[in-house]
């Protein structure tokens, strides 16, 4: 047998591991995903404005489910754009490091190659052979390493590609949850504020990246109210559970320079900023709280204007004390660009938006229900922000 023949062979793992990376190229599924994602967010603030114009064409409780039915849709426009932007992320960084591992197998196969030229020169001795196997087991087992660590790498990128692949809640009416509204009404029953208050303030099969198959299980992607009158409780009202974890919101920072929020029911939205994504946490923290006239107190009793006060307050921001005046100094906003944390004021009750398509407030007990503009016939004085 030949030395060059011998070389081949004590190659060939080497050889087979590096054919396995596959020759790279996971670029055109990202831009694609970069691409559609591109498009969705040109419709999604088109319809910014088409909210707007509806809000302001269609008023009564036919309008509010509407509204409702079509800010839904856009949270989940906005997390299917943020989606495929994040998969274009992780395809991106699973065909770098493939791209890397198979550089390195390259350069190992090349080493040991070189060594096998030296040991070879002028025939194979039994001490040259000997050293030729030792420097073909010593590059086996570096390439190995390789292999396993980009293995590592992978399966990490699986699981960030397996949480991106979890279904988008639809926009339709959702499921009551705890403490939620089971069938949205168009007004809450709640009573206006006197003014008389307390005093206080994607699948298994392994990695593709151009043919590659590293046998990760990822597969790349182609081509109402505050104190004051008689308390009617909503027959919709579900029976609330005792406040726990469940009702707080996951806090992470965008990108875009707001605060991102997971809500109760698995949507992602997308708060202004911290102060505001704070408040929304405060305020589901309290979903439960029975009603109490002029109540303040978290976890024993609140109304609906001492909810909202004490929920910014904890983020540090001053809110007056009856409904009717949080609204005052503060940015107007249309329904088209409501963000978690704005307020939508009544002339006798308070709500906090959270985002798609819902608001906390304190109906009987502390619960989350559909966006709304009608509240038991109080005039309604718009959606402002507080944080603006």
């Amino acid at each position: 047998m030949s030395g060059d023949m011998d070389t081949t062979a004590l190659a060939s793992p080497i050889t087979a591991l590096l054919a396995g990376f596959g020759p790279g190229g996971a670029h055109t599924a990202s831009e694609v995903l970069r691409e559609t994602s591109a498009a969705v967010d040109a419709v999604h603030a088109a319809s910014r404005a088409n909210v707007d114009r509806m809000y302001e064409a269609w008023r009564g409780r036919a309008g509010d489910a509407a509204m409702d039915a079509a800010l839904r849709g856009q949270t989940t426009a906005a997390t299917s754009s943020d989606r495929g932007r994040a998969m274009a992320d992780v395809l991106e960084r699973a065909d770098a490091e493939v791209a890397a591992g198979r550089a390195e197998l390259a350069e190992i196969l090349r080493s040991f190659r070189a060594e096998a030229d030296g040991l070879t020169t002028g025939g194979l001795t039994p001490a040259g052979t000997a050293a030729l196997v030792e420097s073909a087991i010593a590059h086996l087992g570096r390439a190995v390493r390789v292999a396993e660590r980009v293995r590592a790498e992978l399966d990490s990128e699986t699981a960030a590609m397996n949480e991106l692949a979890e279904p988008i809640p639809a926009p339709g009416v959702p499921a009551a949850g705890p403490g939620e509204i089971a069938t949205a009404p168009a007004t809450a029953n709640t009573p206006a504020d006197n003014g008389i208050h307390l005093a206080s303030a994607t699948t298994g099969g392994g990695l593709t990246t151009g043919g590659a198959a590293i046998g990760s299980g990822l597969a790349a992607v182609s081509g109402p109210g505050s104190g004051g009158g008689l308390r009617t409780v909503p027959a919709s009202v579900t029976t609330p559970r005792t406040p726990d974890r469940a009702h707080e919101s996951t806090v992470t920072r965008p990108q875009g320079g707001g605060v991102r929020l997971t809500l109760p029911d698995g949507s992602t939205v997308e708060a202004p900023n911290q102060r505001a994504a704070d408040a929304v946490r405060n305020a589901l923290s309290q979903v439960g709280t029975p009603y109490v006239w002029g109540g303040e107190t978290p976890g024993v009793g609140m109304d609906c204007s001492g909810l909202t006060q004490w929920a910014y307050a904890q983020a540090g921001v001053s809110l007056p004390r009856l409904a009717q005046e949080q609204g005052f100094g503060h940015q107007r906003i249309g329904p088209g660009d409501l963000m978690p944390g704005d307020l939508a004021v009544w002339d006798g009750h308070v709500a906090m938006v959270i985002g798609n398509g819902r608001l906390v407030e304190a109906g009987d007990p502390v619960q989350i229900g559909p966006i709304r503009t009608e509240n038991s016939g109080m005039r309604f004085l718009g959606f402002y922000r507080p944080t603006s």
